[in-house]
């Protein structure tokens, strides 16, 4: 869930990126990765009036088989399993926090996973955790690591491994098996900020990626060369070990590119750019779908300047760079590696405003807008996105309006709805009560084998493991 910086979240309408319009042409598609195509030719031909499909069939309510309780709608013969509630203890003594956000698998042996998961929490206040992993102690966010058996169906462990963050939204898995945490929100030390606990300071300076290892907790040391902004999410180019990182702001965020020292050790620091698009400043609107741009990369020489005392605001990275002459883009969030490409989504860029899909090939230094929607009738409001081992899909919703619901995008470019909120809670399981189906998706994410998807519903905050026939050419 995207935040501004006073703890309240961005206009729903404002963060659309696939809908009926916008195929790409067929120049975009040449060359594509079998993902790349997927997203080129999404809600294109073979789509027509609401450019939803069967998919697995229709929705029904199913029961939890840990509470009982029949928290989602699922096609018939999926089930699925819930664990790491809200307030759960967890074996370090502490008691699981909120705000359930980005999420991934950083180890997987036979059924067990080891999973690690944000909170974005957006709160000052005693943070949570050990001081020996505690960044800012007035700051509520950080991650939970979480080892969970797909067979017996049991969470056998969950430890606090980061803590005294703030707005711990997305961030993404490395080759080495760790996660990297973003923090989607930017203050200076000391100064007073108004968020969702109302006015506070912190003691530390915000606005940072932290890598947290599978093992163990992290040392809550920020990477300040990878940046000081809102961060969404992070991903690691295996061949070089390059790292790329989106930025969600609006009216102008940046696409960025962190080259560590020494690969495969990011503490070690590194050089921070940002891109540019060879004579074109806008990428905001006005592209060519299909039409490959030469980029380079301009450095931003004080990558941990984030607040810019002229303008007293939170641009003072992208300022340095823009001055530069890098591009323009807008409310940059999801990133991924799909072969020799690299994807990452501009939730509300485009001629109508309602989102944007870039491919970027390293080893070609190009940038091609392979997708533009013009019409969010058809998915409103998409957050995280994860991909299959069978080469479809998961789209996580966040919308406004009064269901939530996770989608699948097939291979053969078919939109269906998979799994709905179905979250009422009356003070019987857990303490909690309240009408969640509301709360957004968030943290989706596949076991190697295909076999298990984790998603997380925000609020009140618990994770499932859904499993079932998935099939082929679905998701």
């Amino acid at each position: 869930m995207t935040m501004d910086n006073n703890g309240k979240p961005l206009a729903a309408s404002r963060r659309r990126f696939l809908g009926a319009g916008g195929m790409a042409a067929g120049a975009a598609l040449g060359g594509l990765s079998p993902l790349g195509r997927l997203l080129a030719a999404a809600g294109g031909a073979g789509t027509t009036g609401t450019g939803r499909s069967r998919g697995y069939g229709p929705l029904r309510p199913v029961r939890d088989e840990n509470t009982g309780l029949p928290l989602l709608h699922l096609p018939e013969g999926f089930r699925y399993r819930s664990f790491g509630w809200v307030g759960d203890p967890m074996v370090d003594g502490e008691l699981m926090p909120a705000a359930h956000d980005g999420m991934g698998i950083v180890r997987a042996e036979g059924g067990r996973v080891r999973l690690i998961r944000n909170h974005e929490v957006s709160r000052i206040g005693p943070a949570f955790g050990k001081p020996a992993f505690q960044y800012d102690p007035n700051a509520q966010g950080g991650t939970v690591t979480l080892d969970y058996d797909c067979d017996s169906g049991k969470l056998m462990s969950a430890h606090a491994s980061l803590a005294g963050t703030m707005t711990n939204c997305s961030g993404g898995i490395t080759p080495w098996g760790s996660w990297l945490s973003c923090e989607e929100f930017v203050s200076a030390a000391g100064k007073t900020v108004m968020t969702k606990s109302g006015l506070g300071r912190l003691e530390r300076d915000h606005g940072f990626v932290f890598e947290v290892p599978a093992d163990g907790h992290s040392d809550a040391v920020p990477i300040r060369d990878m940046g000081q902004f809102r961060h969404e999410a992070a991903v690691v180019f295996p061949s070089s070990g390059d790292v790329y990182l989106t930025e969600d702001l609006e009216p102008v965020a940046g696409f960025y590119r962190f080259v560590p020292k020494t690969p495969g050790r990011l503490s070690d620091g590194g050089a921070l750019y940002m891109l540019r698009a060879r004579g074109r400043e806008e990428l905001r609107s006005g592209l060519t779908l299909g039409q490959p741009m030469d980029v380079d990369w301009v450095r931003v020489e004080n990558p941990d300047h984030g607040i810019d005392s002229e303008h007293d605001d939170i641009r003072g990275v992208q300022r340095q760079a823009l001055k530069q002459g890098a591009s323009k883009f807008t409310r940059l969030e999801g990133i991924f590696v799909s072969g020799a490409d690299l994807f990452f989504t501009a939730t509300n860029g485009g001629n109508a405003g309602c989102g944007q899909v870039f491919r970027y090939r390293p080893a070609e230094q190009q940038l091609t807008l392979i997708y533009e929607s013009s019409d969010p009738a058809v998915l409103d409001y998409p957050d995280n996105i994860c991909v299959s081992p069978r080469g479809g899909m998961v789209i996580c919703q966040d919308s406004k309006g009064d269901s939530q619901s996770l989608f699948g995008l097939t291979a053969g470019h078919e939109l269906f709805e998979f799994a709905r909120n179905n979250v009422i809670l009356d003070g019987a399981t857990k303490g909690l009560s309240g009408d969640f189906r509301r709360s957004e998706w968030a943290g989706s994410c596949f076991t190697p084998d295909g076999q298990w998807l984790f998603a997380n519903v925000y609020s009140p905050g618990f994770t499932v493991a859904i499993t079932g026939p998935w099939g082929e050419g679905l998701v």
